[in-house]
């Protein structure tokens, strides 16, 4: 694993310089898009040159990219993101927020299983309704940090960029819990007989979500303390912020609370109790641009697994149909998950149709919803899964991703 890694790494690396070269696209964009191209070079190569192909594919394969994004790379990109959330300006949105995160979120899971479900049928395709859940479940979180700098640039609100960073930072963690309760109800997921399903997916919310959030303010708490103790050194104090993020996440998988969401909580607490965006001072501002190149790192490796990783989808008709059939079910779904929500609050915005068209459009699918669809079983129709959740997270990121920025100006002028 660790030969992949660095292989993958050094690709990232690679592609980061041509991007920031030439192509001058998003980062994240510009390094899927190059991936892509790369991969598909390849595979069109094979009969040419097997060994070749047959070594990328074992790349991808050997670095496990579902337990390094779940188990690893997710708890850096989510205490990154935190560290620089203002909680006071996350406060005024905090209703909006956390209906996304949570209702949104379930609106969209039940929305998408059921239409999916349906357009199965309709094109032949053999999906059980629970699998059809699953795909919802997987692909509602949406990843929007990755266009957050296109949106600043388009002018956008205060306002509704607070609502996408923060809908972007918490709802993967209710998206992560809301899928391992499918998966009880599935009878895949871990569940005791004694219990009953309501009680058992009761338990499940609250030792992941509520058990994730009061463990992560018990680590920024103790981080934060940590930190301030040793202020004087500045290295130190990036050494600790590791800690927390790879100690803590590590602990939260062993006593079953939701380690996304720790992640989150704690790296607001940090980031605001030690004041990181002044930047003033030497351990302050070591940490910013340790944990800058760190999230530009993990997000590079990210983007450019996603792309390479399109070696394991085998070209089926009908599973594409499907695929491009949920680009337009996923983005209805998330147009009413969100319209739903927004319209029981006051905004500071006064043109509603407008706010959740751009959170419509900018809702982003990214590796979480690859790395869920790949933990799945062939038991619980994993391949299709599979190949709609590529589709969706391909044309988020490729089209939605290029777009929004110029989407939101032309909405907005």
């Amino acid at each position: 694993m660790l030969q992949s890694f660095s292989i993958i790494f050094s690709i990232a690396a690679f592609f980061s310089f041509v991007n920031y070269k030439w192509l001058r696209l998003p980062a994240t964009i510009g390094l899927l898009l190059m991936s892509l191209v790369a991969m598909i070079i390849i595979t069109l190569s094979k009969n040419i040159f097997p060994e070749f192909y047959i070594f990328f594919c074992d790349i991808v394969t050997g670095s496990d990219f579902k337990t390094l994004l779940l188990d690893g790379i997710l708890s850096f990109l989510l205490f990154a993101g935190a560290l620089h959330v203002n909680i006071q300006d996350l406060e005024k949105e905090k209703w909006s927020i956390l209906l996304f995160a949570t209702l949104s979120v379930l609106i969209s899971t039940f929305m998408v299983g059921g239409l999916i479900f349906g357009a199965s049928m309709l094109i032949g395709v053999e999906l059980p309704f629970v699998h059809a859940l699953l795909f919802g479940a997987l692909i509602s979180p949406t990843d929007p940090i990755a266009v957050m700098s296109i949106l600043k640039k388009a002018n956008i609100s205060k306002s509704l960029g607070i609502k996408i960073e923060g809908e972007s930072l918490f709802n993967d963690g209710i998206g992560v819990v809301v899928f391992s309760g499918i998966l009880i109800v599935a009878g895949i997921g871990e569940h005791t007989a004694e219990n009953s399903l309501g009680v058992q997916i009761g338990k499940l919310f609250l030792e992941e979500a509520v058990g994730g959030i009061v463990y992560g303010v018990l680590l920024g708490v103790i981080g934060y303390a940590l930190i301030k103790s040793v202020k004087e050194n500045p290295q130190l104090a990036v050494m600790i912020s590791l800690a927390i993020v790879m100690g803590g996440y590590a602990l939260a998988s062993i006593i079953h609370v939701s380690g996304p969401l720790a992640m989150v909580v704690s790296g607001m607490i940090i980031g605001n109790r030690l004041h990181l965006a002044t930047g003033k001072g030497a351990t302050r501002k070591m940490l910013n641009e340790i944990w800058e190149v760190l999230d530009d790192v993990f997000n590079g490796i990210l983007f450019v697994l996603i792309g390479l990783s399109i070696h394991l989808l085998k070209f089926d008709m009908n599973y594409l149909t499907l695929g491009l059939l949920a680009i337009f079910i996923v983005l209805i779904a998330r147009f009413i998950s969100v319209l739903l929500p927004y319209s029981l609050l006051k905004h500071a915005e006064d043109t509603p149709f407008k706010t959740v068209s751009i959170l419509t459009w900018g809702g982003l699918r990214g590796g979480i919803s690859v790395a869920l669809a790949l933990s799945l079983t062939d038991n619980t129709s994993s391949e299709i899964i599979l190949y709609i959740t590529y589709t969706i997270v391909l044309f988020s990121i490729l089209v939605q991703g290029l777009s929004i920025g110029a989407f939101a100006k032309k909405i907005y002028s």
